[in-house]
């Protein structure tokens, strides 16, 4: 048993109750992936835990199934109790890091060495240093800390976009470092085969699916929306806003909280469970992505999986994992984004219609292919 999974993050988001994100989605399919064959390493005050398998199996089932905050704290209080008595190896060990969790600390790469660990990482984008006037202040130093421990520390790189790779390159050549062992995984939905409840809405409705933050562009959003509502009261569709507030959205909280034009057209759901979710994609008009940067764009293949079309920016990774299926617009076209949803609101839409048959053949990225890149990298390392 030579494989340990880093699960220090999901553990710290569970204990407060909060819903997952696609980072904690993707950390769940590795832990439900190796967790038979595994060992639970947790993080604290730059130290770390390695758990022993015993405990270990009963955190990596309550990960999947989450109690209650106390069982996470007894569980892991008892692992490392029995881990200083049982005094397990892990050195040489593969250390799974799949969230960037930790890779900012200073203390990180000693931490590593300590543990005579070999580090693989997922890598889900290198968005604050290529894009920072979309994230916190502060986050760029974080990133780039991240990315070069990433690139000094790993014995394998995973990640979720052949565009997140190239990004990893460029900046790897940019800092006189070079890409260790890499390959790419695209990552599946998780949503996809849950069952539909009746439609939430009777009027024709489109979806945007993401943490309200500037990089997700709801501000266009909401100001095409007034532009139809002030067009046709009647006939304009309602947008249904999915997703927790982030950061520096001040002015999409206004516009939500104060625009009298948009009230009963606008509808915020910021604690959306997965069956609701689903739901409101399955009987949309089509998820709006409008991003201005992605690393992947897990929203678009939960609704292209699920059958829902997709109006979305103009990205090369939108493009490289959804090929010509969705319909794609610049994301400052704020005039074509109108067009599009007004006329996918019709009932006899043509580029609806067109868009529903373009992804008939449409075969979402599923996790066996993903841990078949994993598993053939772990082969090369002698695992």
């Amino acid at each position: 048993m030579n494989i340990l999974i880093d699960v220090t993050r999901l553990v710290h988001r569970f204990r407060q109750k909060r819903l997952p994100t696609g980072v904690d989605r993707v950390a769940l399919a590795y832990v439900r992936h190796y967790g038979h064959r595994a060992r639970a390493v947790i993080r604290f005050a730059g130290n770390s835990w390695v758990i022993p398998v015993a405990q270990s199996a009963r955190l990596f089932a309550w990960l999947n199934s989450p109690v209650s905050p106390l069982s996470a704290v007894s569980i892991i209080v008892s692992g490392i109790v029995a881990g200083w008595r049982d005094k397990q190896p892990s050195a040489g060990h593969i250390l799974f890091n799949t969230s960037h969790s930790g890779l900012e600390k200073t203390t990180y790469p000693a931490m590593l060495r300590k543990m005579g660990v070999r580090p693989l990482f997922v890598i889900h984008d290198l968005i604050p240093v290529t894009h920072p006037e979309y994230s916190r202040e502060g986050e760029r130093e974080k990133h780039l800390l991240r990315v070069e421990h990433i690139l000094d520390l790993a014995v394998g790189v995973i990640a979720n976009s052949q565009a997140t790779l190239n990004d990893l390159s460029q900046f790897a050549q940019a800092s006189n470092r070079s890409v260790p062992l890499s390959t790419v995984g695209l990552l599946a939905p998780g949503m996809a085969k849950m069952q539909v409840n009746e439609r939430p809405l009777l009027r024709p409705y489109f979806v945007i699916l993401s943490t309200i933050e500037p990089r997700k562009n709801h501000v266009m959003l909401l100001q095409v929306w007034r532009q139809l509502v002030e067009r046709s009261s009647d006939g304009a569709p309602h947008l249904v806003v999915i997703g927790q507030r982030g950061w520096k959205c001040q002015n999409v909280v206004d516009i939500l909280e104060r625009c009298t034009a948009l009230k009963g057209f606008v509808t915020e759901l910021n604690n959306c469970s997965d069956q609701d979710l689903v739901t409101y994609l399955h009987h949309s008009q089509a998820l709006l992505f409008p991003s201005f940067a992605e690393g992947y764009g897990m929203p678009l293949i939960e609704a292209l999986a699920l059958g829902v079309p997709v109006i979305a920016s103009d990205l090369p990774v939108f493009r490289e994992i959804a090929a010509d299926i969705p319909d794609y617009v610049d994301p400052l076209d704020g005039k074509r984004w109108g067009e599009l949803i007004a006329e996918y609101t019709l009932t006899n839409s043509a580029h609806r219609t067109a868009q529903l048959v373009r992804m008939e053949n449409f075969n979402p990225p599923c996790w066996t292919d993903h841990f078949a890149q994993v598993d053939a990298m772990l082969a090369q390392l002698g695992e």
